[in-house]
């Protein structure tokens, strides 16, 4: 039987964040390094994840910071392929990139749709695809997908306008619950979390305009804080849930439940 500690230790384990440097992504790595993982913060914005990897070195982990854009089969291969001639081995890797376009669904432009898609839906899949080809041969690992309770249904506008992301997010749950099948029996464990409302850079602008009817969809009456991933997160990545296949973790303060 595994001690408690044993359970949620990350220590020697390498992880690599995508969207990384900032955010909830930033509080993803966070997680990962306090529980003693190396991890690799990624990113668009290589300025942003120097900052978080220079933070997490304070953890006592090796870190590194990566540019990245999901939607670029080229640069997730160089990623990969640096991240493992450094480490020597991928054992987490967190799919957080994400992006949006708001608008009324009957003036969705197909240009953003498109935009949306790669980068949530496909950007996802090419990075689940890299890795998990690294992890099958290795003998297993952990993919956390970021979902979004975006994902799970319909939405009033008045709260959020963007139908591209929920299809992206909602795309990413099926893929999730897909790969985890089809993966389990090389050891690999496919997962999701499905995070509210945030306040993020991405978040501020569907915060600001919806602020009133948001927080009526959340039984808690608040947003979440800049640390109520890290406990998800952690717990989809470490041994804790090895028995755990395929699942949608919803961390929203309550507002599934309605």
């Amino acid at each position: 039987m595994m001690h408690i500690n044993q359970l949620f230790d990350l220590k020697g384990k390498t992880a690599i964040v995508t969207g990384g440097g900032r955010g909830l992504g930033e509080q993803i790595a966070s997680a990962l390094s306090e529980a003693g993982a190396n991890v690799v913060v990624c990113s668009r914005k290589i300025d942003a994840c120097v900052e978080v990897s220079e933070r997490l070195k304070e953890n006592g982990v090796r870190t590194m910071a990566l540019s990245l854009d999901v939607s670029n089969p080229d640069d997730i291969q160089r990623v990969v392929d640096t991240t493992m001639n450094e480490f020597g081995r991928i054992d987490i890797l967190f799919n957080n990139s994400g992006t949006s376009w708001g608008t009324p669904s009957f003036e969705m432009p197909l240009d953003k749709w498109n935009m949306v898609m790669n980068v949530n839906a496909t950007g996802t899949f090419l990075m689940c695809q890299a890795v998990g080809r690294i992890m099958k041969e290795q003998g297993g690992g952990k993919i956390i997908n970021i979902a979004s309770v975006a994902g799970l249904g319909g939405v009033d506008e008045r709260v959020m306008d963007a139908v591209g992301y929920h299809a992206s997010k909602g795309a990413v749950i099926a893929l999730t619950k897909d790969l985890a099948v089809k993966w389990a029996k090389h050891n690999i464990h496919v997962n999701a979390i499905a995070p509210g409302f945030f306040p993020t850079k991405m978040t501020k602008g569907v915060l600001a305009m919806g602020q009133n009817h948001i927080l009526d969809q959340i039984p808690i009456g608040r947003y979440g804080s800049d640390s109520e991933l890290k406990g998800a997160a952690l717990f989809l990545a470490s041994p804790a849930s090895n028995f755990v296949v395929g699942h949608v973790l919803v961390v929203d303060g309550g507002t599934n439940a309605m």
